[in-house]
């Protein structure tokens, strides 16, 4: 369970702690060092980083051609970098990484509580925080790029009771094999995230 001091201190003001921490239980990790690639809808196994260097210097190996998530927040490493070599520890640092992770997070939330027109009735909300959730996972809600849209601004965030529903539906509308899609590879000059997945990872760990 991550501090909750740590989440006190460096979260999204926002955002109330219980729905960041619930935000960290269901889409993030408990280990700052923590690298997550995928490649389309898989999973690319990668050797567990023992040290900041050795995490930042995976997320630089993979990032471009793979979906590079990372830290407590599993932030998207990509966003608003143009080159690897602009990387900086922030990302693996505890506190940077749930600072920037949950103000990003707020903006997806806001997206999806607007799309759903700022609902109060409380068995609506925990439907929205859920989306939110998703859309933080896909990068996508209601076929929208949420991490590189225009921040909707002053909405009132839903605030669910701490717990997961059981109901598995949501509003995110996507096929399923696009929900974790990145953009066309054209997109890819101002965001390595945002690169064509065209990649043979045969080669990965054989040096």
């Amino acid at each position: 369970m991550v501090d909750a001091a740590l989440i006190k201190q460096c979260s999204e003001p926002g955002l109330k702690p219980a729905i960041v921490e619930q935000f960290i239980e269901q889409a993030g990790s408990q280990d700052p060092l923590a690298v997550t690639v995928r490649s389309g809808n898989r999973m690319v196994l990668v050797p567990r980083p023992k040290t900041a260097e050795e995490a930042l210097a995976l997320i630089r190996d993979n990032l471009g051609r793979n979906t590079v998530r990372v830290g407590i927040t599993q932030y998207p490493a990509g966003l608003g970098i143009v080159e690897a070599g602009q990387m900086k520890p922030d990302l693996v640092d505890a506190c940077e990484n749930i600072r920037m992770g949950t103000a990003l997070f707020a903006k997806v939330y806001r997206i999806v509580t607007r799309w759903y027109g700022n609902p109060t009735e409380r068995q609506v909300l925990p439907q929205v925080f859920d989306d939110a959730i998703i859309a933080w996972q896909t990068g996508y809600f209601s076929g929208t790029a949420v991490f590189r849209v225009e921040d909707p601004g002053n909405v009132n965030l839903a605030q669910p009771e701490p717990g997961r529903r059981d109901g598995s539906e949501t509003q995110v509308d996507l096929p399923e094999n696009e929900a974790t899609a990145e953009e066309p590879a054209e997109a890819s000059a101002s965001d390595p995230n945002k690169a064509g997945i065209r990649i043979d990872l045969s080669g990965i760990g054989s040096k």
